[in-house]
């Protein structure tokens, strides 16, 4: 089945122009076209946009995308350094699990010193960010 480009975009909450835009940075195939040459998107690539969709959600670039999409592909001049790219992504998310952490530590703290009352104008949970 093949869709014109509004189907894609709303099943995947994307604008039409993201498509477009996804087309010409080479992370989705140019599809086919109607006579009157309207683009036609094929189920395959509505899954590889939602694909790209959450790999941005979970912080992943456009060209770390691309790059992880060269294995689909089988496009050796993508994968070649994969190793390298899969370790150092590692280590990105890595740091970030600790720095989630530290900001969960840093937001249990305030919870426990929050009074649980609603006067605003002397939380000691504003003053400790403001203080530091």
């Amino acid at each position: 089945m093949k869709y014109p480009i509004g189907e894609p975009a709303a099943k995947c909450n994307v604008h039409k122009e993201t498509i477009r835009y996804y087309e010409r940075k080479g992370l989705i195939k140019e599809n086919s076209r109607t006579n009157s040459r309207y683009r036609l998107y094929s189920e395959d690539t509505v899954k590889r946009i939602g694909f790209i969709k959450r790999m941005q959600k979970l912080g992943f670039s456009l060209s770390e995308i691309h790059k992880l999409l060269g294995v689909v592909d089988k496009d050796e001049v993508r994968c070649a350094d994969m190793y390298n790219f899969v370790s150092q992504k590692i280590d990105e998310v890595q740091q970030r699990m600790k720095d989630l952490k530290r900001i969960e530590n840093m937001l249990n703290k305030l919870k426990e010193r929050c009074p649980n009352e609603e006067d605003l104008f002397e939380c000691p949970m504003i003053e400790s960010l403001i203080e530091g």
